[in-house]
């Protein structure tokens, strides 16, 4: 068998299975917006655009919803690394979230945080303290490399 069929079998196999476990899990997660180490926290609804772009080792909860800003396609939120996203937080529109960042639950994040190692909540969200994500991930990546 030809390397480039089977890359193309092996593609629509994954794509089928992550089809498959996200409608039995409840989450839409586009393929490519989300760098290693993501750990989806709970079975339940979790929406991902496929215009965001979210780094390594982030922890998200059940309800999240990160999405493009509202009549467009391409304006989403670009999330460091080690970022925990409480359940239920909406993040939209081209935001920029920094490393290490802890987000509350049911919070609603429509402009951007870029300074690191903050913890925000609220609707809309605001800094609550200068704690940040801190304890509260279980960073994937590095097992991975050991």
């Amino acid at each position: 068998m030809c390397v480039g069929v089977l890359h193309k079998v092996l593609a629509k196999y994954y794509a089928y299975r992550t089809f498959v476990l996200g409608t039995k899990c409840g989450y839409s997660i586009s393929r490519n917006c989300v760098d290693k180490g993501l750990s989806l926290a709970h079975i339940g609804p979790v929406v991902i655009s496929s215009a965001a772009k979210i780094g390594e080792n982030c922890r998200i909860h059940v309800g999240v919803n990160i999405g493009t800003a509202a009549g467009t396609t391409g304006q989403a939120p670009t999330i460091g690394n080690n970022v925990y996203i409480g359940p239920g937080a909406k993040l939209f529109g081209p935001i920029t979230i920094g490393n290490g960042v802890a987000i509350g639950a049911n919070a609603v994040v429509n402009k951007s945080f870029e300074e690191d190692n903050v913890s925000i909540a609220g609707v809309p969200a605001k800094v609550i303290n200068h704690t940040g994500s801190e304890g509260m991930l279980i960073k994937g990546s590095k097992l991975l490399n050991k």
